[in-house]
């Protein structure tokens, strides 16, 4: 071991141990070994954080399964996620022969950063731990012992991030880069599959559309090999603000204290924040839930954006507890096959207020998808509790569905969004009414699968109204052209609204007999 000061015999017997569980245990050697500045200048131990920790927890479990990492991360202001990565990373290259991390910022200024912070954890390593160097710049640091180093550029090129190996990449704001897509190819080009590699691209949102969202809206439906991973602003225990006694929080703040358990002073806090970020007092402003988001979906939004179901209700229905709420009524099965190749084909349960068994599948054909939905209409059947109406959306490659599920004799309907509404003075098409009745529906005691992709779906189309007074949803082709995938898991839980269903007082027969096709849209 090539070090850069003599140590005695003694003293490596003493630190041994030591040693070896900072070899495999990044936040034991992280709190032993590494050195953060405060605010104030002084120099701390790492201890990481609750988020910090979550995003461990993640990549560890994700290196353990595939043997490498591909994660996004989505996250709040200052949340020390790049602290964690680059303190991942030196502990990598530090004790793993012949890798290489290279690190990718959106700012000059960034990028000093980041690689000050690289260069204060080498600094203050311990003397036996700390290795030589062949080559320390302002931009690498080479070990030369292992042949393993660390490199930083800032994306402002359009051929920064291209290397010939890279083990180890952190992305660091990648909604901000120019370039985004010309970069990420290369190193996507660079880094190898398996291995142990490692892709870690992280940001704050900056707006919809754009290379990370695009990247996130894939990950999140899990169309891709990267997992999404969202931090909350709230785990920071810093976020929080001595309330004065005789403040009095709104009651959206209030609602959204009790959907997300926050206590006074952290939602003092972002009673303030949000105030500075020109939101409306007690109202949240696009730009506070961009910068501050309590929830994936909060993150991409845009100033004027105008969504039928409301944020904050899809929040507290996800956070509502199935026990909590009334499920009496018909069991209806809600189905919205996939209509392009990107799409999901996605279904899902509703009976009263209550929601759950969401499931969206890649690349299934109209007659798995039948097979598959029959399959689950005949386990809750066997269970006492058989499917009242299934409603599929037969536009497309729907009816082929529709279809299949009539010919083994389930009670299926198939519904043409585009069709006239049952108000049509008030609504442009069949798929705006029942859109508005889901939007209605979420405004009470309900209980929806806590599930990212569902909301960001139902939070994705905007609306408008014609000259004739109709309310119009955006279509799902107008949505493509903003970049926002078709919002598949939204669509199915619609159809469960679609048309008004009666469940039978009794039943006859015996439980998993399939029942004859009938006019299940009867009052």
């Amino acid at each position: 071991m090539a070090l850069e000061a003599e140590i005695s015999p003694d003293e490596v017997e003493s630190v041994r141990d030591l040693i070896k569980r900072c070899v495999h245990d990044f936040p034991f050697f992280a709190l032993k070994q590494l050195k953060i500045a405060t605010k104030r200048g002084a120099l701390k131990p790492f201890k990481i954080n609750q988020a910090q920790r979550y995003v461990h927890e993640r990549l560890e479990d994700q290196l353990f399964e595939l043997g490498m990492v591909r994660a996004l991360i989505l996250k709040g202001r200052q949340q020390g996620i790049s602290t964690y990565v680059e303190g991942r990373y030196y502990w990598k290259t530090r004790f793993r022969k012949a890798v290489k991390a290279f690190i990718l910022t959106h700012l000059q200024q960034a990028t000093d950063n980041l690689f000050d912070m690289v260069f204060r954890y080498h600094n203050n390593l311990h003397p036996l731990l700390k290795p030589a160097t062949a080559n320390a710049s302002s931009k690498e640091l080479h070990f030369a012992q292992n042949d393993s180093g660390y490199k930083v550029a800032t994306a402002g090129s359009k051929g920064a991030g291209r290397s010939s190996t890279i083990h180890y990449f952190h992305g660091s704001e990648v909604a901000f880069w120019p370039h985004a897509e010309t970069h990420a190819a290369g190193v996507l080009q660079a880094v190898p599959e398996g291995e142990n590699s490692e892709i870690i691209f992280e940001s704050t949102a900056n707006g919809i559309g754009g290379y990370f969202h695009d990247l996130w809206q894939k990950a999140e439906a899990g169309e891709s090999e990267f997992i999404a991973i969202f931090l909350p602003w709230y785990w920071q225990p810093e976020y929080r603000k001595k309330a004065p006694s005789d403040w009095k929080p709104s009651d959206t703040e209030l609602d959204t204290a009790k959907t997300y358990n926050l206590d006074r002073d952290q939602l003092y806090w972002a009673h303030q924040k949000n105030i500075q970020l020109r939101g409306d007092v007690g109202e949240w402003g696009w730009l506070f839930l961009q910068e501050y988001p309590f929830c994936a979906a909060d993150a991409f939004q845009q100033s004027g954006q105008d969504t039928l179901c409301n944020t904050a209700y899809v929040a507290a229905a996800r956070k509502r507890g199935e026990d909590a709420v009334s499920h009496y009524g018909a069991h209806i099965v809600g189905v919205d096959p996939a209509r392009y190749g990107g799409d999901r084909a996605s279904w899902i349960h509703r009976k009263g207020n209550k929601a759950w068994g969401l499931k969206s599948l890649l690349k299934t054909s109209t007659t798995q998808l039948a097979a598959k939905v029959a399959k689950e209409c005949d386990a809750y059947a066997e269970e006492g509790n058989p499917v009242d109406a299934i409603f599929v959306d037969e536009v497309g490659l729907g009816a082929g569905t529709v279809d299949a599920l009539e010919d083994m004799g389930y009670p299926v309907i198939g519904v043409n969004a585009g069709s006239a509404a049952s108000e049509p003075e008030k609504y442009f098409n069949l798929r705006a009414e029942m859109w508005n009745n889901m939007a209605n529906w979420l405004e009470g005691s309900v209980s929806i699968p806590d599930v990212n992709s569902l909301h960001a779906d139902l939070i994705a189309p905007q609306y408008t109204y014609n000259v004739k007074q109709q309310l119009v949803l955006e279509t799902k082709e107008q949505m493509k052209k903003r970049e926002i995938r078709s919002p598949d898991e939204a669509e199915a839980l619609a159809l469960t609204l679609a048309i008004p269903v009666v469940a039978p007082e009794k039943r006859k027969g015996r439980h998993g007999q399939r029942r004859p096709p009938r006019d299940w849209r009867a009052m």
